[in-house]
């Protein structure tokens, strides 16, 4: 019989090591959440906080409504977090051309800055556990990753993967 931990037979898991899977989940999210933790509690910043610096960073010019359908917040939650960002110079709000409803959203200097040290961390973090399971591994991971993603959340995925909007 196959060693299940190879993937083998994967499509059999028992429920126990499905237990496993799950738990392995959270303690790698607190992994790879807790250097940017720490550099955002100084900030009494929040992770709501390094989303949206994230995602800004990742498609600058981005309109808040197209953060709020990426991070799946409600308005009143994102306005506080905006608010934040903004007072304390990290993020630029400018009004559209074509709508002048609109806000898109830029990171400032100070912004990019802190963006670097957040993902930067990651970074390194991601790097070292990918360079330790291995290429075959790293796109298991990734597969696995995006089966997991809600239809329209992995559509969105891969629009930002394509063209970072």
């Amino acid at each position: 019989m196959a060693d299940v931990t190879t993937g083998e037979k994967l499509l059999f898991l028992t429920d126990e090591q499905l237990r496993q899977g799950i738990e392995a989940m959270f303690f790698a999210y607190r992994g790879f959440t807790a250097d940017p933790d720490r550099i955002l509690a100084g900030m009494a910043y929040g992770r709501a906080h390094h989303r949206a610096i994230h995602f800004i960073n990742r498609a600058p010019g981005t309109t808040v409504n197209n953060l709020l359908v990426l991070l799946g917040v409600t308005k009143q939650s994102l306005n506080r977090v905006l608010r934040t960002l903004i007072e304390d110079g990290l993020v630029e709000s400018r009004v559209g051309m074509a709508d002048k409803r609109e806000r898109h959203l830029y990171l400032t200097e100070a912004g990019q800055e802190l963006e670097r040290k957040l993902s930067d961390a990651q970074r390194a973090r991601m790097r070292a556990a990918y360079r330790a399971a291995g290429p075959q591994a790293v796109a298991g991971f990734r597969q696995v990753l995006e089966a997991m993603m809600d239809t329209e959340m992995r559509r969105k995925y891969h629009a930002l993967k394509e063209n970072g909007a």
